[in-house]
């Protein structure tokens, strides 16, 4: 999915300081989460549209929404992180939630139920994504309100974090229905681990817009964010991407990691023009991708000649005292020193 979403909290964006409050995480790749076992055959793919629900062949008692089976879940909307590549990190906990809960809400039911063929869970499905949500909650919400357990899950990944779910959430707070989740697979932070950059700070920021004038006010904006910048981004704009990036933070460390947690995973380091250079000899890499992005830089010499170019940019879209506070924190160059030059700057262009 892209950044957007009808049914997201602010675009999917969250800030997050170690030892402070913090948001879900989200998967890496949209095709193929999960790999089948040899010898395993998926559940049969269900319809995907507006009200489509489906109840795998074999559904027993204990699987029945009705049921009064023993050690049964608490009512209410349960979110539930699931694999971003290997089935086997679905947790022991996931695995009875989705078992046990009286209906699983899915962004597309027949990835799901490859999952769930996978682990032998039979709970019946519906499905629950951006282009249905507002068909769909209400029904939810009615299981919900009828004592139902549901579990929320994704594609892959967690739930919310550039995925549906936020306004079922929301819906869930007003009419005081429980709420809880069970916490797993993050494409967010497994490439921010395996970055090898800093992790007390970072910014996720989700997909960046498709077009580069738009994506480099986004980067012009994201230059200030004392953290590491966690992005999204589709293969074939990789590069592209790479380079408006390089234009507006300047030669931060950077990683690019692809197919996290599977069978060909990759996690390539360098500066940012380096990354730059690479994808555009090697060409765009398979499947979608999480891109971590190093703090601003320390003052490394940075020129005169330089300073003026970001200033002059800042300036375009800002106060003097907004676009120094800008620079200063993309630079890291002494605060009064960033601040006169800009008046300056301001002055000769007024």
């Amino acid at each position: 999915m892209s950044a957007g979403a009808a049914d997201r909290a602010n675009g999917g964006v969250f800030y997050m300081v170690k030892g402070g409050s913090s948001g879900s995480s989200n998967r890496s790749s949209r095709s193929g989460p999960v790999a089948e076992r040899p010898g395993t055959v998926a559940a049969r793919p269900e319809p995907n549209g507006p009200g489509a629900e489906s109840k795998p062949p074999g559904t027993n008692e204990r699987n029945a929404p009705s049921a009064g089976r023993p050690n049964a879940l608490p009512a209410g909307l349960i979110v539930v992180a699931t694999p971003i590549g290997n089935a086997g990190d679905l947790g022991l906990r996931a695995r009875d939630v989705l078992a046990g809960a009286s209906r699983i809400a899915c962004e597309d039911t027949r990835v799901t139920a490859k999952l769930l063929a996978l682990y032998g869970i039979q709970t019946p499905t519906l499905s629950y994504h951006e282009h249905n949500a507002r068909a769909q909650r209400p029904r939810i919400m009615e299981h919900l309100k009828n004592g139902e357990t549901v579990a929320l899950v994704s594609d892959a990944g967690t739930p919310l974090i550039s995925d549906p779910g936020y306004k079922l959430i929301t819906a869930c707070l007003e009419e005081g229905v429980p709420l809880t989740a069970v916490p797993g697979a993050s494409s967010v932070m497994t490439a921010l681990v395996l970055s090898g950059l800093p992790t007390d700070r970072f910014f996720f920021q989700g997909f960046l817009p498709p077009k580069s004038g738009p994506r480099r006010q986004v980067l012009r904006e994201l230059a200030a964010v004392p953290g590491t910048l966690v992005i999204m981004e589709s293969a074939k704009r990789l590069r592209a991407m790479l380079a408006d990036a390089a234009a507006e933070l300047g030669p931060r460390p950077a990683a690019v990691t692809r197919e996290l947690t599977k069978k060909f995973e990759e996690v390539r380091r360098g500066e940012l023009p380096d990354l730059v250079s690479h994808y555009a000899d090697a060409g765009p890499p398979k499947g979608e991708v999480t891109v971590v992005i190093g703090p601003p830089l320390a003052d490394a010499g940075i020129d005169d000649t330089t300073l003026d170019a970001q200033l002059r940019t800042a300036l375009a879209g800002a106060t003097v005292r907004d676009a120094a506070a800008l620079v200063t924190a993309a630079t890291g160059l002494p605060k009064r020193r960033v601040y006169a030059r800009a008046l300056e700057l301001s002055k000769d262009n007024g």
